[in-house]
């Protein structure tokens, strides 16, 4: 197995209220929506939509119960301390809940988290340490 996720799914409770908080929140673009998925333009990266929960845990075979950490965090690296910031201020808006604001991180990045409508982790950051990082943007 390679080193690579094709894509990423996210198992959303109403997907309505999702794809307002990607679509209108964030600026993120439709590229399918078949109704009980949508998937967004990668914009060269994975892969990423969303599917209802229920339906996703039946497909991999679990159940959709669970709360707390799930050990699933979803990074986002940028280029400068002020794009973190505008980042986490259009998820604010968009309303996500800020769960680290940010500000320096003790390894000498700049970042943040949040977690999105359906609880899912964001970690948002910036190094001027290294020029070789997975950007997003």
């Amino acid at each position: 197995m390679k080193a690579h996720v094709s894509s990423i799914l996210l198992g959303v409770q109403d997907m309505d209220r999702a794809k307002r908080f990607y679509v209108e929140g964030l600026g993120w673009k439709v590229k399918h929506d078949y109704g009980i998925s949508v998937f967004f333009e990668s914009d060269g990266g994975s892969l990423v939509g969303f599917y209802g929960r229920e339906g996703l845990a039946g497909q991999v075979g679990t159940s959709p119960e669970g709360s707390g950490f799930s050990g699933l965090v979803l990074t986002y690296v940028v280029r400068s301390q002020e794009r973190v910031d505008e980042v986490m201020a259009e998820a604010e808006k968009a309303g996500a809940t800020i769960l680290k604001p940010a500000g320096a991180l003790p390894w000498g990045g700049y970042g943040g988290s949040f977690a999105d409508l359906d609880g899912y982790i964001w970690s948002l950051g910036y190094s001027a340490q290294g020029k070789d990082q997975p950007y997003a943007e």
